[in-house]
């Protein structure tokens, strides 16, 4: 059977009679062009005919609510964009507007933006961070009368707030069982900067799966380093020169792994014939590499998209939501 070709906006302008420029225009709701309302029906109702996918929900023109999304950093390129990218689409689904604010962990300024947003048709306020993390929210409990949700962040004092989170032990117990179950009985561990609340959770999934398995926890097998390629191929000759070196390595990231990769072939070393390796976050290196990197995805596409949803359903009840990742296994841990 022949597969069937993706409809395109030019099949779209082809079969309602306009051109390209109006079915873009149409489709992404640009409300400042001067073509007809039956103009407008005519593509739309071409494009759910032909099954074009990316058909947005009709937006007012004027009085459009916001979801403010406060990020206290943003690297270039980070799993956490998922987040923001499945956020988008929710508050485009809710008939919503996403704006992202950069305040740099600065509370103050963060504030400061609290108060010029409750001037605004501000739906609600997602607080986030790249970085899983435990925040003070003391300093935004009584600031604002707009609803606020935590996103990627958490305060122990407040388990009542909203919070949506990875799960970061429930990932390194699956990363560290698959390891065991490919038959490793040494496993290292390289980790990140220990100040940092996801490096003690992975630590902690990690020793629990050696616990559960009956494999005598090495303190030896456990480097934290800087989430640098240098440190992590540093880190791996350290372990692989042991007196018992590890058959399996768990690297706190994809990033980390290329220190990894490099570290094993310098020491001639194969992987996965002579050492497994497994890792996390799941960036799109892990798919690229030789071999292929087994990496557990986080769940940040559903979290952003859940944290949108709740403030646009206008929820009462409080929520706590931690979920896990999927294990995506690839050669590094097959032999």
């Amino acid at each position: 059977m022949e597969k069937k070709s993706k409809i395109t906006m030019t099949d779209v302008a082809r079969e309602a009679g306009v051109s390209q420029a109006a079915v873009s225009l149409i489709l992404n709701n640009a409300q400042n062009i001067k073509l007809s309302e039956e103009t407008r029906q005519r593509v739309i109702a071409t494009a759910h005919r032909l099954g074009y996918k990316k058909i947005p929900a009709p937006h007012r023109p004027e009085g459009q609510e916001e979801i403010a999304v406060l990020i206290s950093s943003m690297p270039s390129y980070d799993p956490f964009v998922d987040a923001l990218s499945q956020a988008r689409d929710a508050a485009w689904r809710n008939d919503a507007l996403l704006t992202i604010y950069d305040y740099g962990d600065d509370s103050e300024l963060a504030l400061r933006i609290i108060r010029q947003l409750e001037q605004r048709n501000c739906a609600g306020i997602i607080l986030a961070s790249p970085i899983t993390s435990e925040i003070d929210f003391s300093a935004f409990e009584n600031c604002t009368r707009l609803p606020i949700v935590l996103l990627n962040v958490y305060d122990k004092a407040y388990p009542l707030q909203p919070t949506f989170l990875p799960d970061d032990y429930a990932n390194a117990l699956q990363v560290t069982r698959h390891l065991i179950d490919s038959g490793a009985t040494r496993i290292a561990h390289i980790t990140g900067d220990e100040w940092m609340d996801a490096s003690h959770q992975r630590l902690a999934g990690y020793k629990d799966a050696l616990e559960k398995a009956g494999i005598p926890f090495d303190p030896q097998l456990v480097i934290s380093t800087n989430w640098q390629i240098d440190e992590t191929l540093r880190a791996t000759c350290q372990v692989m020169q042991l007196p018992s070196p590890p058959d399996a390595i768990f690297c706190s990231s994809d990033w980390m792994t290329l220190g990894c990769y490099q570290a094993l072939a310098q020491l001639g070393l194969s992987v996965p014939d002579q050492v497994l390796v497994a890792s996390y976050d799941d960036q799109r290196i892990a798919d690229q590499l030789t071999p292929k990197l087994t990496s557990v995805q986080l769940p940040y596409t559903e979290l952003g998209r859940m944290a949108v949803e709740y403030l646009c359903q206008g929820e009462d009840s409080a929520t706590r939501v931690t979920m896990a990742g999927k294990l995506r296994i690839r050669a590094s841990t097959q032999r």
